[in-house]
């Protein structure tokens, strides 16, 4: 990997990544899925055992379906018809958006230093936002965030594959050598980016979805592992 110094010198074409990197998102899911599985109250399963299950529908909806909160509320329906046996009732499916209303209801929250950060980087290089997910939902929080007039562009994509980060660096004409993808989901952000040439800062985030979770190399030097958003400045 360059030096720190070469690094900040050159201009660079900066990806960043939205949910869980440039505020907390992850974190109200869980929260809801704790408050579900409270509910569930499974006699026979224990709470690592539903949530196995609850991750195993979650896989597949995401596959079939996409992301976002109204795909969440699906599994989690599906998940309570699974556990139960039979059709989830009318009460069963209000209580269900009743545990979820906080999705709707959650304030954008930048993580801390963001804002600050972003302003500085802006100055010196290219900056750009990739996000997954429902794309009317993905922009609510883009425009709540404040944070849009950072970026030359902002991409809602339904997924973030090699083949997204290929069609990204087309679409902007730059080399993928002197981009840098920058996020927490080592699924989404950092494995694809790497594997489609660009360089990438790793920001892991202790509330990271699971089903992002993925083994990074230890010796590939063109990953850099950050401890948080503001140590960007440090580098870029």
């Amino acid at each position: 990997m360059a030096g720190d110094q070469a690094v900040r010198r050159q201009a660079q074409v900066l990806v960043f990544d939205a949910d869980d990197t440039l505020w907390e998102n992850n974190l109200v899911f869980e929260r809801v899925i704790d408050d579900f599985l409270a509910w569930l109250d499974h006699p026979t399963f224990n709470r690592a055992e539903l949530r196995a299950i609850l991750d195993d529908i979650e896989r597949a909806n995401t596959v079939a379906h996409g992301y976002g909160s109204k795909v969440f509320l699906r599994s989690l329906a599906e998940c309570l018809e699974r556990l139960r046996e039979r059709p989830a009732t009318e009460l069963e499916r209000r209580e269900i958006d009743r545990l979820a209303a906080a999705l709707v209801e959650h304030k954008v929250e930048l993580m801390p230093g963001v804002a600050e950060a972003l302003d500085e980087l802006a100055g010196r290089h290219e900056l750009l936002l990739l996000t997954k997910g429902d794309r009317a939902e993905q922009q609510r929080k883009l425009d709540a965030s404040g944070l849009l007039h950072h970026f030359r562009a902002a991409h809602i994509v339904r997924e973030k594959d090699v083949e997204t980060y290929r069609w990204l660096a087309g679409e902007h004409g730059f080399d993928p050598a002197v981009a840098w993808m920058i996020g927490n989901s080592p699924r989404s952000d950092i494995l694809p980016a790497r594997a489609a040439g660009l360089n990438a800062v790793f920001i892991p985030n202790e509330n990271t979805w699971v089903l992002e979770d993925e083994e990074l190399d230890p010796t590939d030097r063109g990953i850099l592992r950050l401890a948080a958003f503001p140590d960007l400045l440090r580098h870029f």
